[in-house]
């Protein structure tokens, strides 16, 4: 990061780089924590830490601010580590590949990891710096948040004294997030077995898509690879034999599937009408995903002829069933807040394994019982077809506070600041703020960050300015809470 040291403010994008070399991918946080345990060590700061890699930084308040009401700062220390299909990088061993171009911080070939490295960059300068003017900070920076908020889930929280919590974690400069959706992981199994089949192998790729976060980009309508790939095996299956050999799809549950790969046979003399076939349903969703997906394409490669493993007639007409019928996408809007979606769900994983079709499917929703009416519908799929389902990291909702002095501080120091007024407003993507307001009773909360694009994608970009602007903001209003 030496060549990032005339990036303001400075200490921001030091730490930012510091944390960047630590491979801090969700369930691999234990290095991370062990550096902000150190940090804290090195800074005279009391800190606690727990066997789930949570991590608690306490400074005290700055003269003046003793009587002030005590402000928890709080992040995630997981990142979601998506990359290019050439990438090389390793994300349990290697740190990340950042550069600037233009106002953009990037990380050439992976996801950035601002999401939600720059709350704990933030942080960390603020705890660094003895300049600023501030009441007693509690810094909560979590893990495995992007897993189904399973660090916070598991904090304890008995030693925090604020009731007021700052949680960095959205995404867009000037909104300010006042509740969110609760949300939950399904992982369904679908038994397969299989049987020989003679042909030539064809490795079947769609790719170029744009996938995103499954919370804040759901209601772009864009494509999800795994969906539309058991949309290209129906289409062809209608019209010719075939047989499934491999399947799989996506990296991460709260990621919008960008790719997806099929390993097919067919009879050598087939070759010619399986390319009419595939060129056909190609230019169907290249149509149809014009505006969301420009870059659609579907890739072929002939293998050899040889004797295959492949699904047995059951078995592929069980997972293409699936596939077929499985509830993904936008599934209701607010008829509260105009334009915001009620309740979602994302195929994000998909895998054939030598005995089961797995999906790893992330469920969100504003309403706790429309999420249990959704995942009880994956488990009807799932036992209809003889599978299993298993329900993981289920979170609550964060719910609107009608009565925010919060609130009220951000829209005058906001105001004061930039000359405009601020935007509260809900967000279907899940925040830990829930949890924290369940744990800690009367607790007023609000959620903000710097404009960073197309989180969960090797296209994360993060504006310089809009950190810098943001983090001006958060001194101003910490020194105001005297």
């Amino acid at each position: 990061m030496n060549h990032f040291e005339n990036l303001k403010p400075q200490n921001v994008f030091r730490y930012f780089g510091e944390i960047s070399r630590i491979p801090r991918g969700s369930y691999h946080t234990k290095q991370t924590s062990r550096y902000l345990v150190s940090f804290a060590a090195d800074h005279g700061l009391t800190c606690y830490q727990d066997g789930h890699d949570n991590v608690i930084i306490i400074k005290e308040a700055s003269k003046g601010y003793e009587q002030a009401e005590p402000v928890i700062i709080q992040g995630h220390m997981d990142m979601v580590c998506e990359k290019e299909a050439d990438c090389k990088i390793d994300f349990e061993s290697d740190g990340l590949d950042l550069y600037v171009e233009g106002d953009f911080l990037k990380a050439r070939g992976t996801t950035l990891g601002a999401d939600d490295g720059i709350a704990v960059a933030y942080a960390l300068a603020i705890l660094d710096d003895d300049t600023l003017m501030h009441p007693k900070l509690e810094v909560v920076i979590t893990s495995d948040e992007e897993v189904g908020l399973l660090g916070a889930k598991a904090a304890d929280l008995s030693m925090l004294q604020g009731h007021i919590l700052l949680n960095i974690d959205s995404d867009i400069e000037g909104h300010f997030l006042t509740s969110c959706a609760g949300g939950l992981t399904a992982k369904t199994d679908i038994p397969a077995t299989y049987r020989m089949k003679e042909g030539v192998g064809i490795a079947l790729t769609l790719h170029g898509l744009l996938g995103g976060h499954s919370g804040s980009e759901i209601d772009k309508e864009r494509a999800n690879a795994v969906i539309e790939m058991g949309r290209i095996l129906r289409f062809l299956k209608k019209r010719m034999e075939i047989g499934i050999a491999a399947f799989s799809g996506g990296l991460k549950d709260n990621a919008i599937p960008r790719e997806a790969e099929c390993l097919l046979v067919i009879a050598k003399g087939q070759m010619q009408v399986f390319d009419s076939y595939i060129a056909e349903i190609t230019e169907i969703l290249k149509k149809e995903y014009a505006v969301s997906d420009p870059g659609l394409c579907v890739s072929v490669l002939i293998k050899e002829q040889k004797q295959y493993a492949v699904l047995d007639a059951a078995s592929m007409q069980n997972v293409l069933f699936y596939l077929g019928n499985v509830p993904n996408g936008v599934m209701r809007r607010s008829t509260n807040i105009k334009g915001l979606v009620e309740t979602s769900l994302n195929a994000g994983i998909s895998k054939l394994d030598e005995d089961a079709f797995r999906v790893t499917s992330s469920v969100r929703s504003s309403i706790g019982s429309r999420k249990a009416e959704l995942a009880d519908r994956l488990a009807l799929l799932a036992e209809y077809l003889g599978g299993t389902i298993r329900i993981e990291g289920d979170y609550p909702a964060w719910e609107y506070c009608a009565d925010s002095k919060l609130r009220a501080k951000v829209a005058g120091v906001y105001s004061d600041m930039f000359g405009k007024e601020p935007v509260f407003e809900a967000i279907h993507a899940g925040l830990e703020c829930g949890i924290f307001c369940d744990k800690i009773k009367g607790l007023d909360a609000v959620s903000f960050g710097p404009d960073n694009f197309d989180i969960h994608t090797p296209k994360e970009r993060l504006s310089i300015s809009s950190t810098e602007r943001v983090y001006r903001f958060l001194t101003e209003l910490l020194r105001s809470m005297r």
